[in-house]
């Protein structure tokens, strides 16, 4: 195997909070035998992203960073994905391995059905981490480090793929746990897509009310912690509302229906409140301090030295033994 077959591409196309980071990540692990190549649309993200240590290089071509890839991380926009699928396609090696970082799991891991051809496997992702501030500028190495990393393989990937992605989750300190994409979906819409529109919302009815120049002098913490979410990406907003619709609007109709039961229990004075208040305040103290009680995730914790580049490397040399088999069909019998 040549010296380029035994350094290992990862090509990560986009170059915000979340694809930066992983760049920074996998550099912090030192994973020195891995080269990380950077595409975004925007060219002042790749630089940046260069003299933060995130990539290895800059490409101002997808099939620069693409074609000689091992691993490629979507990290785009949710409904870009789609069109870059596409665009990357023809440009895949075989055997090599495609991931992504997508909040809503069900229309990617459909689009990758759709376009990606035979022989590249596909493993979608979604890291539980983030922040509202977003942009390369405040991507961070440490952004994963112990937070649960959903694995949804689709259903051609394989056995093989899906252990290099759970090295890589690994790597980045992450813990992964294998969902499938339309319980994903659902679960995420509760409990990260639910508090986005609720953010917003809460924010909107204020800051358009006529006393808002008065009510923003008494606006503290936790109005602060509440409405935090609304200062996400607006384009990642949009695209969660577009792309995973139906859930989300079955649990903002649970939502209303919640707040419809508090208010009247406002409304009548109803003597069995303060109880209620206390019943929701224990199980929520109970679910932050016992994280225990949750439930089970599969391997976590610090890999092995190498175990990423020892995966890649033995990806390759089966990727450069087919390709030889490809060429030469007596070698099969030989």
């Amino acid at each position: 195997m040549s010296q380029r077959e035994t350094r290992p591409r990862i090509c990560i196309i986009g170059l915000g909070l979340i694809g930066g980071s992983l760049g920074l990540a996998i550099r912090a692990a030192k994973a020195k035998d891995i080269e990380v190549v950077g595409y975004d649309r925007e060219p002042t993200n790749e630089e940046r992203a260069r003299r933060l240590g995130a990539i290895d290089h800059g490409v101002r071509d997808l099939a620069d960073g693409v074609s000689g890839a091992s691993i490629v991380i979507l990290a785009t926009p949710i409904q870009a994905m789609r069109e870059v699928l596409i665009e990357i396609a023809p440009l895949l090696p075989a055997g090599s391995i495609v991931t992504d970082v997508a909040s809503t799991k069900t229309p990617v891991l459909r689009w990758a059905e759709e376009h990606l051809p035979a022989g590249v496997s596909f493993v979608g992702g979604h890291p539980m981490a983030g922040k509202e501030t977003q942009g390369i500028a405040n991507a961070e190495a440490g952004l994963f480090r112990d937070k649960v990393y959903c694995l949804c393989p689709a259903t051609e990937a394989t056995e093989a793929s899906i252990g290099v992605v759970q090295s890589l989750v690994r790597l980045v300190g992450a813990r992964s746990l294998f969902i499938d994409p339309q319980e994903h979906d659902q679960y995420v819409a509760a409990v990260s897509h639910l508090p986005l529109m609720l953010s917003v919302a809460l924010f909107e009815m204020l800051c358009e009310s006529t006393g808002w120049q008065e009510i923003a002098l008494l606006a503290a913490s936790g109005f602060r912690d509440t409405t935090r979410l609304a200062s996400g990406d607006a384009q990642m907003s949009y695209d969660i509302a577009v792309t995973n619709r139906e859930a989300l609007l079955g649990w903002l109709d649970r939502y209303l229906a919640q707040l419809a039961s508090l208010r009247q229990a406002i409304a009548d004075a109803d003597p069995q409140l303060l109880e209620r208040f206390a019943r929701i305040k224990l199980k929520r103290d109970t679910f932050i301090e016992s994280p225990a009680g949750r439930p089970d995730i599969r391997a976590a914790g610090v890999p092995a030295e190498g175990e990423l580049e020892q995966s890649l490397i033995a990806l390759l040399a089966g990727r450069s033994a087919a390709e030889r088999l490809t060429r030469n069909p007596r070698e099969q019998r030989s």
